[in-house]
């Protein structure tokens, strides 16, 4: 149930690791070099191009390993303090590509005929994008000084704050009294009895995670008013409007579009309340639902897995969709690609990991045997999935944007939801039928109450860092606005803000709404592959691997899905609408 990283390294002290990082500063020096002795205007630029890409290549291989199994080893064990040393000096390194990468910049950005140069190499044609983006994006780029002085106060400033709030949150011990025995757990322990079939029990970890979030409420809202604020700074510096405004530059994705989905969002929502409330009906609350029962499974029929059961479940499920499915989750298995324990100093949650230097992925999660993290476990894959679409691109090719990612991950998730569906009984279907809803639930009502909180956190911290009073009015506030009467007001969590790791990281702001877009994306594709068959399956896998190499738009255009239009959204909120009338007549 532990991940292997030796195909990374065996220990931060072996040559390779060693070798690699020493190699690593070269590399920099070297590219610093070039940059600042070759690259000129009155160069070959055809050539000066291709040896950017060369470099950028050979640089981002060996970081992305040595960064990968310092981040993957903290990530586990908080407590390791050499992972996050080595951290530390591989961002303070990283640093030092600034000065060169806004050479090349401001070499990209007196170029002229890009065109007619990128048509003349063929390296530059497999860039074309990359290399357009970039020339694209030097409009929002500022002087060397300037580029040079953010990176380097960004290891003080906000690298500094997410990691004491990544350590605070990994460390908190959280004290529960549980059968009558007083027990100190591990936070991602105590939240996955969120989903608890003892009403009790779900009670009991409610209180006791808000209680625990107190010993660290002020120095996490520290952090977080440290980030946003140097968030806030650098974005007017560099020209965007707004940080949405750099995080929808940064995602190829428009505003257009998001407005049309958030429009059907909004619409939609009564449809989601009209779910919580009869999920509280079920539960025995008048008052709309209380926060500690979202979660809370609904029927007689409470699946559990082992962790090879689940593996198993899985694998016979992508299979029927598609045997290269599943026959790499089965690789990803057999080679101990996850990490799916419960256990102090490890990070709560789920993520995945694609590490294109070695060809492979690392899945971390929390497992407990429930359904809910089984499907977590097909949706983690899909990521792991999607990155190995990509192993074969050039490794500038192979990082897509935060809204796109989310589509193989709840693609993955929608193939084992909708095959628990099929040939059980009625109590059966009711449970896997709310289980599904209530996950579709947390991706278009929790995520658009975190959308507007991180909206009214950054409109209040232009003015003034927020106490922790106001972060948890907020964020309480931000819940009433998306859950409505759907949740009991007096019953909400004010600590959100605590638990989302997303909101500590200066690189991620709004991580909320491209999980939207994922689930609203992946319904649209699954309908198509209803419709499509065989056919379909082949243009997935295409589509997949076009998102390292396109906007969001061109990809969705390649399916014939115009995202500019509502309707799109709208259709695939239908579906979800189509299930919470399934599951309010079978209950």
């Amino acid at each position: 149930m532990r991940w292997s990283l030796d195909e990374l390294y065996s220990d931060f002290e072996s040559e390779e690791y060693k070798n690699d990082f020493e190699r690593l500063e070269k590399l920099i020096e070297g590219f610093t070099d070039w940059a600042e002795n070759e690259l000129n205007l009155d160069g070959d630029k055809i050539v000066l191009l291709e040896d950017y890409i060369k470099f950028s290549e050979e640089i981002l291989t060996t970081f992305i390993k040595l960064r990968g199994f310092a981040s993957l080893s903290s990530s586990v064990d908080a407590r390791d303090e050499k992972a996050i040393q080595e951290m530390d000096k591989l961002s303070l390194v990283y640093t030092n590509l600034t000065k060169p990468e806004v050479d090349f910049k401001n070499f990209l950005k007196e170029v002229n005929n890009l065109d007619e140069l990128i048509n003349e190499s063929e390296l530059l044609k497999e860039h074309r994008f990359i290399l357009k983006d970039m020339k694209e994006d030097t409009k929002y780029l500022l002087s060397e000084k300037e580029e040079i002085l953010i990176s380097k106060m960004k290891n003080t400033g906000s690298n500094a704050w997410g990691n004491l709030q990544n350590q605070l949150s990994s460390k908190l011990l959280v004290d529960i009294v549980i059968d009558e025995e007083e027990k100190k757990l591990p936070l991602s322990v105590v939240r996955n009895l969120a989903y608890s079939k003892d009403s009790q029990v779900r009670k009991l970890a409610y209180y006791a995670e808000i209680k625990a979030y107190k010993k660290i409420e002020e120095s996490s809202a520290a952090a977080l008013n440290g980030i946003k604020g140097e968030v806030i700074t650098v974005s007017k510096l560099r020209g965007f409007q707004s940080p949405l405004d750099e995080t929808l530059v940064k995602s190829r994705m428009d505003k257009k579009t998001l407005d049309a989905m958030i429009d059907a969002m909004e619409e939609f929502l009564p449809v989601f309340h009209k779910y919580f409330k009869k999920k509280a009906e079920i539960l025995g609350h008048r008052d709309g639902l209380p926060f500690y029962g979202i979660f809370a499974p609904i029927g007689e029929v409470d699946m559990r897995f082992t962790y090879d059961e689940a593996i198993n479940y899985i694998v016979k499920n992508f299979n029927k969709f598609s045997e290269k499915l599943g026959s790499f989750v089965q690789e990803a298995y057999d080679k101990n690609w996850l990490d799916v324990e419960p256990r102090e100093g490890k990070r709560g949650g789920a993520f995945c990991s694609n590490l294109h230097p070695i060809g492979e992925s690392r899945i971390l999660s929390n497992f407990d045997g429930s359904f809910s993290n089984m499907t977590t476990l097909a949706h983690e894959l899909g990521h792991a999935y999607h990155g190995s679409t990509l192993m074969d691109e050039s490794i500038l090719n192979s990082s897509y944007p935060m809204p796109i990612a989310e589509t193989a991950s709840i693609f993955c998730e929608t193939i084992v939801v909708n095959a628990a569906l099929e040939n059980i009984s009625k109590e059966e279907a009711l449970s896997i039928l709310e289980s599904s809803i209530s996950d579709a639930a947390q991706v278009i009502v929790d995520i658009y109450s975190r959308f507007v909180f991180e909206s009214m956190l950054f409109a209040a911290r232009e003015s003034h860092p927020l106490s922790v009073t106001e972060l948890k009015e907020t964020m309480m506030e931000a819940q009433k606005k998306a859950y409505g009467d759907g949740l009991d007001h007096s019953l909400l969590h004010p600590y959100m803000w605590i638990n989302k790791p997303h909101y500590y990281s200066a690189s991620l702001n709004f991580y909320n709404f491209p999980y939207a877009f994922g689930l609203l994306f992946s319904k649209g594709l699954y309908a198509e592959y209803l419709k499509r068959g065989d056919e379909f399956v082949k243009e997935y896998d295409a589509l997949l691997n076009a998102t390292g190499k396109n906007n969001i738009r061109d990809v969705a255009l390649r399916m014939n899905i115009d995202i500019h239009n509502p309707e799109f959204f709208r259709n695939s909120l239908k579906l979800i609408e189509s299930d919470i009338e399934k599951f309010i007549s079978l209950a």
